[in-house]
């Protein structure tokens, strides 16, 4: 502390000061200050020097008040010299005085300088504490950034740092253990920087290991939304219509909080991250540390993908592992986002997603072939469409995943349409081909209600047993199609973007299974020679024409695209009804067959001898007699014909059996015309006319009895054929009006050809020998 300056008095003004006091207590505060203030400056003898000159001046005075007044000069020089000697006494004590003052100035001085000296010194050691002091304090602190390392507070001990750097080792820059500490600063960082990071690589470690679990709540999650949102639609029909991840689903489900990173399951804590980020930020290497940081998860994610996987496992923990592993690790990625915003690029997560999305494809694909049942990769569909739904809710692109679920949709409806094309040729070929038989009431119901079949009687009518028209393959295969295509929308469930492809596949499936697997094989079996088989089949293939009609309206009704509009044609509709013609064609060909056969046993004598037992009735015929009896091949003919109609034919439509007795006897009217036009036959006499006419008029009655004049029409040739055999005039032929009005269905070659064979000789038996009545059974002449 710097001290005043004290004020110096001129010596004379001193003396004078000292000379004029008037009392002792204000002389003595002159002299002494006086004194002490000449001994201080050393002008001691200058005081004196005015003491004495100013007692000189003195004197004068005195001497001179004197001189006008002796005595009291007398009287003040008695005075003056007591005064003298006073004062000489004084100036003694004065010296002596200045003397000790001199004395206890230079030991004040000596004590002053003393003082001054112990002041530097105090000076020093303060100075020196003060700088212990900040050098302690940068210690402490040096030692506090090492004991925060310790304890993992990395972003405090580089605070601490900071602070130590740029507060205070300013103050003791002047050391040397300031440059020693500034050069372990670097070192500090950096190891700050490697002890974070080495925090953080056992973070990411962690989180890696719980990926896996944390897809697995996150699929969890997904799937209580998929069960509120069902409730909910079936509470209110219109939520139907939203998906999962809609907007409105979203609101709707919006009071159902759950944190994914915090729950009673799993808590993830960022932390770690956000502490290296600040405090790389702070040693200025953020840009650096991003770079390492994504390095850190390509390699943790190429980590996460397995070299291999199976899908044959029952449980599907296999797909299930994976697709949870990537979906923790993209949602890992997605909270980083958001949490560390600026951190993670979206580019660079969706890269990580791209990636992980085309190795999981890569290694499905390469497993699927593995997979052979389709209610096992119906269940892989359900965990990727789990799996997409639960990545759409963060916000991921999922385009990659519904393009593939494409490809697993081929493999399914391929593996649907080989199951069910083996159920198919199974059920035709063990089939029996007869009227399923029915035995109860509730066996009677299971096979209308998966039918498609429209009973003629109502149920209240019905008594049991009865039999249905359609063999038991028809409700097996309407069984079978029915889970088919209940299998096919199974597909669409929770989550498939191509419903138009399900139904093109599915129509196209269906045609290829009925048309190839059912239809084909019930035309094959038309080859067989036993015809209630082949009517049987008729039958069926009747129905299936009537099934698909219905699975045409069955296909708009659950057509998976609202937008779609237009009908729905299977093409085995038209095969089946194509099929039917041709199993028509078939029956028309055995009975047309077995007709050949009878008449081919017919045994006309075209030139024999008639030996009457009746009369004959007249009718323009020109014998008088024949035989009551129609021929046995008519008679067999006509009970095949009604038989077949009574029992084989006899669960047909009405129009069809019409139709195959119209097409039948039209074949026997033309094959019964035949024989008389056999060019192995050269002449008729009336006799064999006559046979002839029997036959056609048995034949005649026999349609009469059907009760269908068209049936009758089939005959009008043949009749009118014979009638023209035995008209007496037969040159009315030739006349085209009476050959129009009486023979207008004889065909115009064959009547000429048939009046030419006609012949009025009649043979006796005896002129015919056995070789000429062999001939005559196959219309031969001899």
């Amino acid at each position: 502390m710097p001290y005043a300056i004290e004020q110096r008095v001129d010596p004379d003004v001193s003396a004078q000061q000292i000379a004029l006091s008037s009392l002792e207590s204000q002389y003595f505060g002159h002299l002494i200050p006086a004194i002490e203030d000449a001994g201080t400056s050393g002008k001691g003898q200058q005081l004196l020097q005015s003491l004495a000159h100013f007692s000189i001046e003195r004197e004068v005075e005195i001497e001179s008040i004197c001189s006008t007044n002796r005595q009291g000069f007398a009287s003040a020089s008695s005075q003056l010299l007591l005064v003298s000697d006073q004062s000489r006494s004084l100036m003694a004590d004065i010296h002596a005085l200045s003397r000790s003052t001199q004395t206890s100035t230079e030991a004040l001085a000596r004590e002053k300088k003393v003082l001054v000296e112990s002041r530097a010194v105090r000076q020093n050691i303060d100075e020196a504490n003060e700088a212990l002091r900040d050098c302690l304090e940068v210690l402490r602190l040096a030692n506090q950034v090492y004991d925060l390392l310790g304890r993992k507070s990395h972003y405090s001990a580089l605070r601490a740092l900071d602070e130590l750097q740029d507060v205070h080792l300013l103050k003791i820059t002047k050391y040397k253990i300031a440059d020693t500490i500034q050069n372990s600063i670097p070192d500090t960082k950096k190891l700050i920087a490697d002890a974070v990071m080495a925090d953080l690589n056992t973070w990411l470690f962690r989180i890696r290991e719980t990926s896996q679990l944390l897809g697995e709540v996150a699929f969890f999650h997904v799937e209580q939304r998929r069960a509120r949102h069902k409730d909910r639609a079936e509470k209110l029909m219109s939520l139907g219509n939203f998906k999962l991840n809609s907007a409105v689903e979203s609101v709707a489900d919006e009071d159902e909080e759950f944190d994914i990173l915090d729950n009673e399951i799993l808590q993830i804590d960022f932390t770690p991250l956000f502490e290296c980020t600040h405090i790389h930020d702070a040693l200025g290497q953020r840009e650096k540390f991003k770079v390492d940081y994504a390095s850190t998860r390509r390699q943790q994610k190429d980590l996460l993908m397995p070299s291999s996987i199976t899908l044959v496992d029952p449980e599907g923990s296999s797909l299930s592992g994976l697709l949870e592993g990537i979906a923790g690790f993209a949602i890992i990625e997605k909270s980083t986002m958001s949490k560390a915003r600026g951190f993670r690029s979206l580019a660079d997560v969706e890269e990580l997603w791209d990636s992980m999305c085309q190795t999981a494809i890569a290694l499905v694909s390469t497993a699927l072939p593995e997979v052979t049942n389709a209610e096992l990769l119906l269940k892989i569909k359900g965990i990727i469409a789990l799996f997409i739904q639960t990545m759409t809710s963060y916000d991921y692109p999922v385009q990659m995943l519904d393009t593939f679920l494409l490809t697993l949709f081929d493999k399914y409806a391929e593996l649907l349409k080989r199951r069910f094309s083996d159920d198919f040729q199974e059920i035709v070929s063990t089939d029996d081909y007869m009227p399923m038989p029915i035995h109860k009431s509730d066996e009677y119901d299971k096979v209308v209600n998966v039918s498609w079949y429209t009973p003629e009687k109502p149920r209240q009518e019905l008594r049991f047993p009865c039999i249905l028209p359609f063999s038991q393959m028809y409700p097996l295969c309407c069984i079978d199609i029915r889970n088919f295509l209940n299998q096919f929308y199974f597909f669409s469930d929770d989550h498939f973007q191509h419903l138009n492809v399900i139904d093109d596949t599915l129509k196209a499936s269906l045609d290829e299974l009925l048309c190839g697997k059912v239809c084909q094989s019930l035309v094959d079996r038309l080859s067989t020679q036993y015809l209630g088989q082949i009517v049987q089949i008729l039958i069926n293939l009747e129905h299936f024409e009537i099934a698909c009609q219905e699975l045409e309206h069955l296909l708009i009704a659950a057509r998976s695209n609202a937008s779609a509009s237009g009908a729905v044609v299977l093409k085995a509709t038209e095969d089946f009804r194509n099929s039917k013609k041709t199993a028509e064609k078939r029956i028309f060909e055995l009975v047309n067959s077995k007709i050949d056969d009878l008449i081919g046993t017919a045994e006309y004598d075209w030139l024999a001898m008639f030996s009457a037992s009746q009369p004959l009735p007249k009718k323009n015929w020109m014998a008088s007699t024949f035989e009551t009896e129609p021929s046995n091949y008519m008679q067999t003919l006509t009970r095949y014909l009604s038989n077949i109609m009574n029992t084989v034919l006899l669960g047909l439509p009405t129009e069809i059996k019409e139709l195959i007795y119209f097409d039948a006897l039209s074949h026997a009217a033309t094959m019964i015309l035949s024989l008389p036009l056999s060019p192995d036959v050269k002449c008729i006499n009336p006799n064999g006319v006559a046979a002839l006419a029997q036959d056609v008029h048995y034949l005649t009655e026999f349609v009469g009895t059907l009760n269908n004049p068209i049936l009758r029409e089939n005959l009008d040739e043949l009749r009118q054929t014979v009638s023209l055999m035995q008209a007496e005039n037969s040159d009315e032929f030739y006349d085209v009006a009476t050959r129009n009005k009486k023979y207008g269905r004889v065909d115009a070659m064959n009547g000429p050809t048939l009046l030419e064979k006609l012949t009025s000789a009649v043979h006796t038996p005896a002129k015919t020998d056995k070789l000429t009545a062999l001939s005559s059974r196959f219309g031969m002449k001899t």
